[in-house]
């Protein structure tokens, strides 16, 4: 007997997804781009993927939750359905049979009350035994925030570069860390190590779209317009609603002399983000096009 599968606009209906979390479910590769039908098995992986964003579980640990669920089950089409997943407070785990597991490890997990693991904390610290309360998963995560707030003043620029190699010694497969390493290294005028930053998020993650817009970014800088024209259009495929990538694409295609393939993205950007600053000279480029 077949699995029965379902539409897209069934499942939306019956998880009662709003557009963003449709959107974000793409992201995940949890929704197909291609909006083929859904088995019932898929759909059960998309109900908790749901019930994490409900939970305010950002996409990126949910990304990394799944990355880790396919170590555990390398043979299962559908990981998140296999499992039980538990938040508890800012961790998520996986329950098998009546045991919980960290799923970037596999390890069992003891259940413990916080205050006593502070408590027993202070009493190791007295005793010249120190045991984190940071575990070694979420190092990478602070390494990560810790560059975050170093990379807007220039003078901390190295240090928030260090910062975020720290993350990936820990976390080799962190696409955002890579991402934004690269945004670092492009401001700093290091092109190449920006361009090997970039791509290697984009290997790790072939659905973060703002890794390959960032690409375009860089050969635009460089002067290569038919690459930046390449990768924006490449972006979008990945994310429709990218607005930056038809904003910067259209004006790549308007220097190319492609206009009326930029009027597309001129159009498309104003439709996107019709209140800012960037829509007023959207706008002023299809004025100026349509007395042409």
């Amino acid at each position: 007997m077949k699995d029965r599968v379902l539409s897209e606009q069934e499942v939306v209906r019956l998880l009662d997804l709003a557009p963003k979390q449709v959107r974000q479910l793409k992201r995940l590769g949890l929704l197909r781009q291609d909006r083929k039908p859904v088995s019932f098995r898929e759909l059960v992986g998309l109900r908790v993927a749901k019930g994490l964003l409900d939970a305010e579980i950002s996409v990126r640990r949910i990304r990394r939750l799944l990355h880790d669920l396919e170590r555990l089950l390398p043979e299962s089409a559908s990981p998140l359905a296999e499992l039980r997943v538990v938040v508890q407070g800012k961790e998520i785990l996986v329950k098998s049979d009546a045991t919980l597991l960290e799923p970037g490890t596999g390890q069992a997990v003891l259940a413990f009350d916080l205050g006593e693991l502070v408590q027993t904390a202070k009493a190791s610290a007295s005793r010249g035994l120190i045991r984190p309360l940071i575990p070694r998963a979420s190092e990478a995560d602070f390494w990560f925030e810790q560059a975050g707030k170093l990379e807007d003043d220039p003078d901390s620029w190295e240090e928030a570069v260090t910062a975020y190699e720290r993350a990936l010694e820990i976390e080799p497969h962190y696409a955002a860390a890579w991402n934004n390493l690269g945004l670092l290294r492009h401001r700093m005028a290091q092109y190449d190590g920006a361009n090997e930053c970039y791509r290697r998020a984009f290997e790790e993650d072939p659905s973060l779209a703002q890794a390959v817009y960032n690409l375009g970014v860089v050969a635009e800088d460089l002067g290569d317009s038919l690459s930046a024209i390449f990768y924006y259009r490449k972006a979008l495929e990945i994310d429709p609603d990218y607005a930056d990538a038809h904003f910067n694409l259209a004006s790549a295609l308007e220097r190319e002399g492609r206009r009326d393939e930029g009027k597309v993205h001129w159009r498309e950007y104003v439709r996107l983000d019709p209140k800012s600053h960037w829509a007023k000279i959207a706008r002023r480029h299809l004025n100026e096009l349509e007395k042409r």
